[in-house]
């Protein structure tokens, strides 16, 4: 008899197991077809995302080579093809390069609108930034003093990569908005910053010795000097030396 009760429950038990399995299983199993399409999707993603990255690094480093070469207008076009690609890095610096094209033509707004978009692909700060600053230069002689500040700002921020350069830029901005008290104060900023390199350093001791001697208006040959200096090795991953001096051009 006893027997008998544990076949009983032992069937009961069997019936239940392939009952549950009946209701389960197509639970398992869609949750792992849903886990191989995902894993597929993001192979496919990822290789998808790798070749315009290697396609659009190819097409970058042609440019410059074509630029070197003297062929400016083969590098424009690859690079008007490269700002369109989806390699944020890459897209950004080329972006950068047309802008700094547009300048050479005298034509800023043009400028400013492609280092805008610059500034809105980078991938990080240090290039997203570079692109910012770049665009606040542009507009020194141009526009209104509350516009280059509005853009300078957020870039002095604690820990933004171009907060030197930037409040140096302010600073020419106040001398030529008539405000020579407030640019001096800043050029004693950077005078006395760790953060600032040499040369930054330098050119706020120079500035501060125009301002001082009453010769304030001498500033705006400091001003187009610094704009004119070399810019920093900013990388499609907007990598920067942690010393950077001046402004990228």
């Amino acid at each position: 008899m006893t027997d008998l009760f544990e076949e009983v429950e032992e069937q009961l038990r069997s019936d239940r197991y392939k009952e549950l399995a009946r209701k389960v299983l197509p639970w398992v199993l869609g949750v792992a077809a849903l886990a191989l399409v995902a894993t597929l999707a993001y192979w496919g993603w990822d290789t998808w995302r790798s070749n315009n990255v290697a396609k659009a690094s190819d097409q970058y480093a042609e440019a410059i080579e074509a630029l070197q070469a003297g062929d400016r207008e083969k590098a424009l076009r690859l690079w008007t093809e490269t700002s369109k690609s989806q390699a944020p890095g890459y897209k950004a610096l080329s972006l950068m390069h047309l802008a700094a094209y547009q300048m050479s033509q005298n034509k800023t707004d043009e400028a400013v609108k492609l280092l805008d978009q610059a500034a809105e692909a980078a991938p990080d700060a240090a290039l997203g930034d570079a692109a910012r600053l770049k665009s606040a230069l542009a507009l020194l002689d141009t526009a209104s003093f509350t516009d280059v500040e509005a853009r300078l700002k957020p870039l002095m921020e604690d820990g933004r990569p171009y907060r030197i350069q930037a409040r140096e830029a302010l600073a020419f901005a106040k001398i030529r908005a008539g405000n020579l008290s407030g640019a001096r104060s800043d050029f004693v900023v950077i005078s006395q910053s760790l953060d600032a390199g040499e040369g930054a350093q330098s050119r706020a001791r120079a500035a501060m010795g125009l301002i001082d001697s009453g010769s304030a208006k001498e500033v705006a040959a400091v001003v187009k000097a610094a704009q004119a200096l070399p810019p920093p090795a900013v990388g499609p991953q907007g990598s920067v030396p942690q010393s950077q001096d001046v402004a990228p051009q």
